[in-house]
């Protein structure tokens, strides 16, 4: 009987899997593999946060497997080392792979071909799987680049691509006996998980995708801001390890139709966006896209500001709120994350690398092509075109949390006051200060406006 391999990696769905698909297609048997890679965990990318939706994701996995007749095959090691042995223990004549964009994803495809080669076996690799749209897929034309470093021109060309039609889950997944597998990992045995992580698996996910569609699609573009409402899709996790299909769900928001249908496309094709800027620069995972004469601050100098910031306690309402959200949820609302961002890197002036880490640390959608370009974009280092755009901490909860029931929210501290105070509570009296137990600010505004300036040179 011929045996292929299947390596799961951020594609952890059955629904819309062309490996898998491609793999059922061309041999009697397959195996569904999934590496705890040592190299990953060497990293740090082993957060606890993204260790606890990932046991959820391939629990999920193998019990969809095992609903069909098949199971998931968990090893953990050197990855090209452990799926060569079990070509070698199958004598898998191919092996499939969704392509990624990272430096390391790059380098263990390259690595993988070579092992496999050597063995007798075929390394395919399908694209448009992580992404809707493959990195390379659509570039500048006429401009010998090799990527889009800018996002309009980018939508209006990846918007005429003709996406796939989504595959359906296959009925039946035939494994062979031999290969042996370790326990499927448990949620419950991560230490360290923040208390508001959500549920993973693809299961959840298209639960999550269903109501999504039904009852806040139509609505997005009018509320996709609004920071109480919250009333994004909360899919980003599904994504980054692939319990939903990008493509699937391009598909599905399309036949929706309307504004927030083509709003929450757009965001869609922001992180397609962001991937293809990383498949041709793997660096920007770590060094400036555009480098700039920045002089930033960094642990050494600016520790005290630091350690306020991860911990919500800036002074700043709305900047605290949403750190202290995403420190038990793992999770910050899109507008949360600007603004967040925008504060340590323009009004603190600190290094952009040090909030990024900090995100990885707990964001359960923490991937680095959306993670490190999203920090750089607005550090001014990435692919805004407006590299000094500062957003100010105030503005923006008067505009995105008007009366101040997300501050409230995660910040008790401030429960009892009212908007517009609960966003400005240093205009209170000494006396009310006081009984509230919360920092005065870390700076003022125009302090860190002006050192930010200072150090580009702005007048």
């Amino acid at each position: 009987m011929s045996v292929a391999v299947v390596l799961f990696t951020s594609d952890l769905r059955l629904h819309d899997h062309p490996p898998l698909h491609a793999a059922l297609a061309s041999a009697d048997e397959v195996v569904p593999l999934f590496v705890r890679d040592d190299a990953v965990a060497r990293a740090g990318f082993c957060a606890p946060n993204r260790e606890a939706f990932l046991a959820d994701c391939l629990r999920d996995l193998d019990a969809g497997l095992r609903d069909r007749g098949g199971r998931l095959v968990i090893r953990s090691g050197e990855i090209v080392d452990e799926v060569r042995r079990v070509v070698t223990e199958t004598g898998a004549g191919e092996v499939h792979l969704a392509a990624d964009v990272s430096g390391h994803a790059q380098r263990r495809e390259e690595r993988l071909r070579e092992a496999l080669a050597s063995a007798g076996c075929r390394l395919r690799v399908h694209d448009a799987v992580v992404t809707a749209v493959a990195p390379g897929a659509v570039v500048p034309s006429g401009s010998g680049k090799d990527h889009f470093a800018v996002f309009t021109p980018y939508f209006r060309s990846w918007s005429q691509v003709g996406l796939r039609t989504p595959f359906g889950a296959p009925r039946a997944v035939r494994v062979p006996d031999g290969p042996a597998s370790e326990p499927v990992p448990e949620r419950s045995r991560v230490s360290g998980v923040s208390q508001g992580v959500a549920e993973g698996g693809e299961r959840e996910g298209r639960r999550r995708m269903t109501a999504w569609r039904r009852q806040g699609l139509g609505r997005y573009e009018e509320r996709q801001d609004d920071l109480a409402g919250d009333a994004t899709s909360r899919l980003s996790p599904h994504l980054h390890f692939g319990t939903l299909s990008p493509t699937e769900l391009v598909h599905r928001a399309r036949s929706a139709g309307g504004a927030g249908a083509e709003a929450f496309v757009r965001q869609l094709c922001w992180r397609d966006f962001h991937h293809q800027v990383l498949a041709a620069r793997p660096a920007v995972s770590h060094a400036d896209y555009r480098t700039r004469d920045d002089r930033w601050r960094t642990e050494r100098t600016a520790a005290g500001d630091i350690e306020a910031w991860k911990e919500g306690r800036t002074g700043y309402p709305l900047v605290d709120a949403a750190m202290r959200q995403l420190r038990h949820e793992g999770w910050m609302h899109n507008r949360g994350r600007l603004l967040t961002a925008s504060f340590l890197v323009k009004t603190l002036y600190v290094d952009w690398r040090i909030g990024a880490r900090h995100f990885l640390e707990l964001l359960v959608d923490g991937d680095i092509a959306n993670n490190q370009l999203n920090w750089q974009w607005m550090a001014g280092t990435g692919t805004d075109s407006r590299p000094n755009r500062v957003l100010n901490p105030v503005v923006q909860a008067k505009r995105y949390d008007t009366d101040g029931a997300y501050v409230r929210r995660w910040v008790p501290e401030l429960e009892k006051l009212g908007a517009p105070a609960v966003h400005e509570p240093w205009r209170l009296t000494g006396r009310e200060r006081a009984a509230l137990d919360y920092p005065e600010p870390l700076l003022d505004l125009s302090e860190g406006l002006a050192r930010f300036r200072d150090a580009r040179g702005l007048e």
